[in-house]
């Protein structure tokens, strides 16, 4: 009963605050709405919000919560956000209406928390943010209800995640753990969001000590052992420092908690590749390519672990795979036109040899011309100019311009193309 009274005062106050503007809303208890009554009411509220005259549709809509807090829920509680936004922003309202606004404001998002299930996370994420920027509440009030908002949606709007973020920072101590947290909050975020450097540049000036940062996050996790987003902080945390021989236990545990997450695999088979592992790197890439087989840097990522290991034909399969799935994607074509300049470089400089250097060069060009910005295999090509057959070559072999000839040799049986003389 305390709390009806209560809602009802805080109406009634904004009611009389703007009864100047409406003198025809009617001042109706509880117990005593009419369903049409109510009805009409929040369709006045709603006309006025949409003409976006605030001020004038908010005692109405006071007045329809007062009478009703769930009937019109999916609609009346976002547009009563606007209007109590757009008049504790306006220049046109007074000081008495403004701080009548923010000593009602908290009341609101609770209500709109508790009868609007389905945006309660929503509603006080924004409780967070009033609480932080219009009110000044006590740093560890603003921090928990941001915290409360994230446990209620953890995929919470990375521009809420930052606030908080900065909050743990600017107000940490060797005490409440604030700075453990921001590390967690912005790892999980670089984690999300791979594309955007700023979190990997907010966890490097938390400590700059990549060493340090790694301390900190092992003995999080350390403490305690079953929590994955623990593990996948201090596994991102050795990463970021190129301590690849580090983040495998934790990418390992990881991978084995959840054996369908792409990136602990992938993160894995890096880590695997980087310390030399390679028949390990395989596995992982062959799960990645089980869980995953439309991606192409899975099979691209495969094929520089094949070139690695001098399994050139497995290799430029890979390659190719890639390539296709990519829609003719250059850069598995420049890992074929590698693939060719290697071997050739690894065997005898014969006339032969100088024919793979033919095929590598007209593979870089084939690189380029699907992909325009990889001047790199433009140049690469231009670079094997003085490797392949000379006109006099192709002449003394008894070759004439648009003769093709088959590649072969022990070396290079694998590769099974051929060129034409230009």
């Amino acid at each position: 009963m305390k709390t009806k009274i209560k809602i009802f005062l805080i109406a009634f106050f904004v009611l009389s605050m703007s009864a100047s503007a409406l003198p025809a809303v009617m001042d109706l208890a509880e117990g005593d709405c009419d369903s049409l009554e109510v009805l009409k009411l929040y369709s006045l509220f709603s006309e006025y919000h949409k003409n976006k005259d605030y001020k004038s549709a908010l005692p109405y809509g006071w007045q329809v919560l007062n009478c009703d807090k769930v009937k019109f829920g999916k609609w009346i509680y976002s547009k009563m956000e606007d209007c109590l936004w757009y008049m504790h922003d306006s220049t046109e309202v007074s000081p008495e209406e403004k701080k009548s606004i923010e000593d009602t404001i908290l009341s609101f998002y609770d209500m709109a928390i508790q009868f609007n299930g389905a945006n309660a996370a929503y509603f006080q994420v924004r409780k967070a943010f009033v609480m932080e920027t219009w009110l000044n509440n006590p740093i560890d009030e603003v921090i928990a209800a941001y915290e409360k908002s994230l446990e209620m949606n953890p995929d919470l709007s990375s521009y809420y995640k930052n606030r908080l973020g900065q909050l743990y920072i600017n107000n940490q101590t060797d005490d409440n753990g604030y700075l453990l947290k921001a590390i967690e909050l912005y790892s999980d975020l670089a984690l999300k969001e791979q594309d955007n450097p700023l979190w990997n540049d907010i966890l490097s000036q938390i400590v700059d000590d990549p060493e340090k940062l790694l301390e900190i996050s092992k003995k999080a996790w350390q403490q305690d052992p079953e929590n994955l987003a623990k593990a996948w902080n201090y596994a991102s945390s050795c990463i970021r420092a190129e301590r690849y021989e580090l983040a495998i236990e934790p990418l390992e545990f990881l991978s084995q908690k959840s054996p369908s997450t792409i990136n602990y695999w992938n993160q894995l088979a890096t880590a695997y590749h980087k310390t030399n592992q390679l028949s390990k790197a395989e596995d992982a890439y062959l799960k990645l390519i089980e869980l995953d087989s439309q991606t192409k840097d899975h099979y691209y990522n495969l094929a520089l672990l094949y070139t690695d290991q001098g399994k050139y034909s497995k290799a430029r399969q890979l390659f190719e795979k890639a390539s296709d799935i990519g829609g003719g994607w250059g850069r598995a074509i420049v890992g074929i036109a590698n693939l060719y300049e290697k071997v050739a470089a690894s065997c005898t400089y014969d006339f032969k040899a100088k024919l793979v250097y033919k095929l590598a060069q007209d593979t870089y060009r084939r690189a380029f011309s699907v992909d325009p910005n990889l001047t790199s295999a433009k140049d690469r090509a231009n670079a094997l100019s003085g490797v392949v057959p000379s006109q006099e070559d192709y002449f003394f072999q008894g070759y004439k311009s648009g003769d093709v000839i088959q590649i072969s040799g022990d070396c290079f049986s694998w590769i099974g193309k051929s060129i034409t003389v230009p």
